[in-house]
């Protein structure tokens, strides 16, 4: 009995090989997309703000203060000064066109004050239509000005002779990922979109398309018992995912320089789970929708955004309304990115996973158990 049933998932499993073989587009959609996603979002993604777009109109150019004080921004990798000016109708022009995101104005008397030991009026504009953008720019001219007024204090103690004491001197560490690149963030994030969208959309087509061809009918005339035929499918996609998982790897590892210090036996192992139920998933939405059409779109939307949105791969959880925070326990990609990033950056092993796994585990069997009780060797 149980060499019959092995003889049919392979018989089911080599049928399907055939048919992906056939089928061009879906082995170009299985194995080029996620180089290509892993590309755009590799290098076209970033969080980190460099090269903020300002102009400049100091009104104090003849001093070789203020002029010293603007080098402290043109000197910063996270400046970029486009334009001088000497008047706010080209300020506001730069800055509703979008060719400037700041603007610094130096007042005339800004070397005086300076030389007398008073505090100097600076005046900053922000294109705050990006809050977020605007709100981190900001944010690095306050360090400038900071910096700047640090080095002002300890010149003028060393003048008279005296020492400035600094209160407070903040030496930051930063751990797993010291140059905080936006790269090693986001591209284990982009892995586990992939994976996610790609098994369950690759699925999805699967039994819609035996309906629209009119091989169903077929295979439901065989002595393949639904579980048997289910297997049988997942088995192709399940290798194609592992494949593309791996494509993952390398690319992250030598085009983006990712370290990865966990263990690669625990990641294959907890991918194997995440494939399982999003491959399952693929299959329940393949069932229930009948036509490819509306199983890619299913796909699609029952993936895609929620992976993007609701599993913390761009959005901080912590930072989302209440309710969402709770949505999002049900996100499966949740857990495998924590997993990635954490195998990636931190090497944490399966005592601090553990939780992440077990709750892949559950998603995995559930959605194989529905996929076999959903799918039914009937006509209607």
């Amino acid at each position: 009995m149980i060499r019959q049933r092995i003889r049919r998932i392979k018989a089911i499993a080599w049928k399907e090989f055939i048919q992906i073989k056939r089928d061009p587009r879906s082995l170009s959609l299985a194995l080029g997309i996620p180089i290509f996603l892993l590309l755009i979002f590799g290098y076209g993604l970033s969080l980190d703000i460099d090269n903020v777009t300002t102009v400049v109109w100091n009104q104090d150019a003849s001093s070789q203060v203020s002029r010293d004080f603007l080098l402290n921004f043109k000197n910063s990798k996270y400046f970029k000064i486009v334009s001088y000016t000497d008047n706010y109708r080209d300020i506001e022009r730069m800055i509703n066109n979008g060719d400037a995101l700041l603007a610094l104005i130096v007042p005339k008397d800004f070397s005086h004050y300076v030389e007398s030991g008073k505090t100097a009026p600076l005046q900053l504009i922000a294109d705050g239509s990006d809050a977020n953008t605007a709100t981190i720019a900001i944010g690095y001219v306050r360090s400038v000005v900071s910096n700047y007024n640090i080095e002002l204090l300890t010149e003028t103690f060393n003048k008279k002779g005296l020492t400035f004491i600094k209160s407070l001197d903040v030496r930051p560490r930063v751990w797993f990922n010291e140059g905080l690149v936006s790269t090693w963030f986001i591209t284990p994030g982009v892995i586990a979109m992939i994976i996610m969208v790609i098994s369950a959309l690759l699925t999805s087509l699967t039994v819609a398309r035996e309906w629209e061809r009119g091989t169903m009918e077929q295979l439901i005339s065989t002595p393949v018992k639904a579980p048997e035929l289910v297997v049988g499918k997942f088995i192709p996609y399940f290798l194609i995912a592992f494949f593309d998982l791996l494509v993952g790897l390398i690319v992250a590892k030598f085009l983006f320089n990712v370290p990865f210090r966990g263990s690669y036996l625990l990641l294959f192992f907890l991918s194997a789970l995440f494939l399982t139920g999003a491959l399952s998933q693929g299959i329940i939405i393949s069932v229930v929708a009948r036509t490819q059409l509306m199983a890619s779109q299913l796909a699609v939307m029952t993936t895609l955004l929620p992976t993007i949105l609701l599993s913390g791969f761009i959005y901080p959880i912590f930072n989302m309304p209440k309710a969402l925070q709770v949505v999002t326990y049900f996100i499966p990609a949740r857990y495998y990115i924590v997993i990635l990033r954490d195998l990636f950056l931190k090497g944490n092993g399966i005592l601090t996973l553990w939780d992440e796994a077990l709750f892949l585990f559950l998603f995995a069997f559930v959605m194989l158990a529905l996929a076999i009780r959903k799918f039914k060797k009937k006509v209607a």
